[in-house]
């Protein structure tokens, strides 16, 4: 009979995804980066700046529809229509700015990590992807910024490349590109 405290320790999950689905294979592939990214790094820490910007700009466009609603609701219409007529343009002014926001400065970002040394300088490590519709090719960029400013590192690859005939992502080939971008980053960091 097994002690309690004796648990087995859990295989590494496989994560296995249909290879035909290009938007599952990317963000499959994304998660397998962010993995191997913050995983195999204690020093970089998560930031969840770019989520939370998201978040805000949806609770207010959500809390303006709430409060025109409920103003409505206490106001019948033809005395609500100037609560009306701003709620619809803010909340149409704030899906503007979410919309720039997700095009312009997320721009596919799905990890951003902060390292600090020990001199309390840091650098702030983004990890982004793009695979375009009916295409194989994944297309992985690494950049890190930092006070000398903003380098950055990509891998355009098969997405086969990381996925064997059944589907399953392989991610000791995930990490050893990632490693790769990652050290060629911190090489040139060092050169500089």
């Amino acid at each position: 009979m097994a002690k309690k405290d004796d648990k087995a320790q859990p295989a590494e999950e496989l994560v296995k995804v249909n290879k035909w689905d290009g938007s599952a294979v990317k963000h499959a592939l994304d998660d397998a980066v962010k993995t191997c990214l913050l995983g195999d790094r204690p020093q970089l820490k998560e930031q969840f700046g770019l989520v939370n910007t998201r978040l805000v700009l949806c609770a207010l466009a959500v809390g303006v529809a709430i409060m025109a609603h409920a103003w409505d609701f206490t106001h019948p219409f033809p005395q609500s229509r100037p609560v009306l007529l701003f709620s619809v343009l803010a909340y149409f002014a704030l899906m503007g700015v979410l919309t720039l926001h997700t095009t312009f400065r997320e721009k596919g970002t799905f990890a951003v990590a902060v390292q600090k040394d020990a001199s309390n300088k840091s650098r702030t490590w983004e990890a982004s992807s793009d695979m375009k519709k009916y295409d194989d090719k994944y297309i992985l960029t690494l950049s890190v910024r930092d006070g000398r400013g903003q380098r950055e590192q990509t891998s355009s690859k098969s997405c086969a490349a990381f996925i064997d005939s059944n589907g399953i992502i392989l991610e000791h080939l995930v990490a050893n590109e990632v490693n790769r971008l990652f050290n060629s980053l911190a090489a040139e960091k060092k050169d500089k």
